[in-house]
Formats: structure tokens, sequence, C-alpha cells
């Protein structure tokens, strides 16, 4: 039986990592941003110009979003430290798209990296 750690192996085995130096310019290119955290990863803080789909929800919205139905889109994804990233281009692959990559090390390598951090509005209810 495969373990999480095993899938994740697997995964980066067949997927493109960038390190976080490059991952500035890798962004810049992207026609799209994923952060896969969970919400509450995301509302902490998220790399600038992110959206927000949770792995679990990941095919379902990028399958009911028009807008992102190309398959040649250049997509970047992260997550905390890159395993959920990893999983998450493997099934954006097996979906068609074709320019897929991974941040290594994640969000938690951004933010080692003393790169910019994007935190939504927190409203107040008085």
């Amino acid at each position: 039986m495969k373990s999480a750690h095993d899938l994740v192996v697997a995964a980066k085995g067949r997927i493109r990592e960038i390190p976080v130096e490059q991952a500035d310019q890798a962004i810049r290119n992207a026609d799209l941003l994923i952060d896969v955290r969970e919400a509450d990863e995301f509302a902490a803080g998220h790399i600038p110009g992110a959206v927000h789909m949770s792995r679990g929800m990941l095919e379902f919205k990028l399958s009911s979003n028009p807008n992102l139905a190309a398959r040649d889109l250049n997509v970047v994804v992260y997550c905390k430290t890159s395993g959920r990233a990893a999983l998450s281009c493997v099934a954006l692959q097996e979906m068609g798209y074709l320019n897929v990559q991974s941040i290594a090390g994640g969000y938690d390598a951004w933010v080692a990296a003393g790169k910019p951090v994007a935190k939504p509005p927190v409203t107040k209810f008085e």
C-alpha cells in the first residue's frame, strides 16, 4: 500500500518543479497562479496574484470555468511545502493542461526567501 509520501514522490517525478529563485519569472509568465492550500491557509497569506482553488476542489473549479478551458495556459501551482502542488500538477496534466509547474518548497520557501505576501483585509463588524 502506498503512503501519501509515496504518491508525492511519484508525482514529483512526473512534473516540473521550479526553484523559488525562478518563481518570480515563472509567475510573471503565467496565465494562472493557483494556491491549492485550504481556505484558512490562503487567508493567512498568499503569493500576490494567486487564486485559491483548494486541492480537493481543483478539478471541479477548473472544469466549471470556461475562461480556464484552454489547455495551453501557463499554470504555476503552489501549496505549503510542495506535496499538494505536485499532486495537483499531475491532476492538471491528466486533464490535458500542457504547461504546468510547481514551486519547489511551496509557500514556506517563498516566505523564507523574503518574497512578498498578500493578505486579504479582515472585515470588522462593530
